[in-house]
C-alpha cells in the first residue's frame, strides 16, 4: 500500500465531524521505572528488560530483596481513556463515561474533561503502577472501586435506557472497554442489548461498536466464552470490532477450541489463528496488534501491514489503545483494512515516541514521513 497515497487521502478527511462514546474503565497510571544501579543520588541506570527483572526476584528467593522504584509520570490510564484521548486529539466528539471519579472527575481526566461533549463518572478510578522495560511492561493494580460499575448505576447516571440511547443514536463510535478489570461488563453489554437495543434507531450504515477485553488470563473460561457471545449479539445494531494483542489472540483462540500449530512460521500461525478465530466470533471485524505489526479479518478477507518499530520508545503503556483508536478512525472514515491498519500501527508509532496521542494533521505528517524512510 502507498503511504504517501493514504496520505494524500486523509487530507482530504481534514475536518471531518463525528461522535464517540467512549468507557468504561478509568485509572491513575504512574509510570515507573526500577534502579539497577545508582553512581549518586542524582543518576541512575534502570533494570532494562523484565527478565533482568525477573532474574533479580528469583535471586532473592528464600532471602529479602529492595527494588527502588522512580515515579516517572503521572497520567489518565484504562484502555478507554487513553483510547478516547486518542480520538479527541484526532478530531472525535467525546462523551466519556466511566471510573473517572464518583463525587467529582479526578485531576487526571480533568484536560481530557474540559475538552469533551461530556463526562459522566460513576465511580472513582482505580491505581495502576506500570512498570516500563525497554522489551514491555508490567500492570501492577488497585482495582476495588470498579466493582461499584453495574448496569443500574450506570443507567441511573445517564438518564436512563433512553439517555443512552439517545447518545448512541447520534455516534459513530461506540466503545466499552477494559471488560477484565470491570466485574460486572458482560451484565452491563446484556442490559444494553436487552433495554437500549429496541429504542436504537434505524441507520443505513450501522456504527461501529469496539471491544477491548485487556489480559482476560485471570478470568475464567467460562466467562470468557460468555463474553464473546454476548460481543457477537451486538452485530445486530452494530458493526462489532474485537481488538486483541497477540497474547490474547492465543488464549481466545484457546477458549473458542481453536487448533494452534506451533510447528507454522509465526506469520502464518498468526494469519491462521486470526482467520479461525474470526469465523468462530461472526463478528464485523476481528483485529491483532503484536508489537511489530498488526492484521485484521474484515468481510472474511485477512489483512497484514508491518509497523513502523521503535526500539528505544519513550512512553509504551497506551500504545495498544492508541492502535485502536487509529485503527477506530480509518474505519469510521471509510478506509479500507489495510488503510486502517496502517493508520493504526501509525497513531501507535507517533505515540511511543513523543509519549501523547497525535492530532489528525500530525497522524497525516506521521505517515508521509514514514513513507519517506524518516521515521526513527
Amino acid at each position: 500500500m502507498n503511504k504517501h497515497e493514504l496520505a494524500k487521502k486523509l487530507e482530504t478527511k481534514k475536518g471531518f465531524k463525528m461522535s464517540t462514546i467512549m468507557g468504561l474503565d478509568g485509572f491513575v497510571d504512574e509510570i515507573i521505572h526500577l534502579v539497577d544501579k545508582r553512581p549518586d543520588f542524582e543518576h541512575f541506570t534502570r533494570i532494562e528488560t523484565i527478565a533482568a527483572f525477573g532474574e533479580r526476584i528469583s535471586r532473592a528467593a528464600g532471602l529479602s530483596t529492595n527494588v527502588e522504584l522512580v515515579p516517572m509520570q503521572v497520567k489518565l490510564g484504562g484502555n478507554g481513556p487513553i483510547m478516547a484521548n486518542a480520538l479527541l486529539e484526532a478530531g472525535f466528539d467525546l462523551v466519556y463515561i466511566g471510573a473517572v471519579g464518583k463525587s467529582e472527575i479526578h485531576p487526571v481526566f480533568q484536560p481530557m474533561a474540559k475538552r469533551a461533549k461530556a463526562v459522566y463518572g460513576i465511580c472513582d478510578p482505580g491505581h495502576t503502577d506500570a512498570i516500563e522495560f525497554s522489551d514491555g511492561k508490567i500492570m501492577m493494580g488497585k482495582y476495588a472501586f470498579l466493582n461499584e460499575m453495574t448496569w443500574d448505576v450506570m443507567k441511573k447516571a445517564m438518564g436512563g435506557a433512553e439517555g443512552i440511547a439517545k447518545m448512541l443514536d447520534e455516534s459513530e463510535l461506540f466503545g466499552m472497554e477494559n471488560w477484565t478489570m470491570i466485574p460486572y461488563m458482560s451484565d452491563i453489554w446484556e442490559g444494553i442489548i436487552a433495554e437500549v437495543f429496541p429504542l436504537l434507531k434505524p441507520r443505513e450504515v450501522k456504527p461501529l461498536a469496539f471491544f477491548d477485553l485487556a489480559d482476560p488470563e485471570k478470568r475464567t473460561k467460562e466467562d470468557i466464552f460468555r463474553a464473546m457471545k454476548i460481543i457477537g449479539r451486538f452485530e445486530e445494531k452494530f458493526r462489532a470490532v474485537l481488538g486483541l494483542n497477540e497474547k490474547e489472540l492465543y488464549e481466545i483462540a484457546e477458549v473458542l477450541d481453536v487448533p494452534v500449530n506451533e510447528s507454522d512460521a509465526a506469520e502464518v500461525k498468526m494469519q491462521k489463528t486470526v482467520e479461525a478465530v474470526y469465523e468462530k466470533l461472526g463478528i464485523y471485524c476481528l483485529v491483532v496488534h503484536p508489537v511489530r505489526s498488526a492484521c485484521c479479518c474484515i468481510g472474511g478477507e485477512y489483512a497484514y501491514v508491518d509497523g513502523p518499530y521503535c526500539a528505544k520508545p519513550i512512553l509504551t503503556t497506551g500504545a495498544g489503545d492508541n492502535f485502536n483508536a487509529g485503527f477506530c478512525l480509518g474505519q469510521a472514515l471509510g478506509m479500507s483494512p489495510l488503510e486502517s491498519l496502517t493508520m493504526g500501527v501509525s497513531t501507535s508509532g507517533f505515540y511511543v515516541r513523543n509519549a501523547r496521542s497525535p492530532m489528525f494533521e500530525e497522524l497525516i505528517g506521521f505517515i508521509d514521513k514514514w513513507a519517506a524512510g524518516n521515521v526513527d
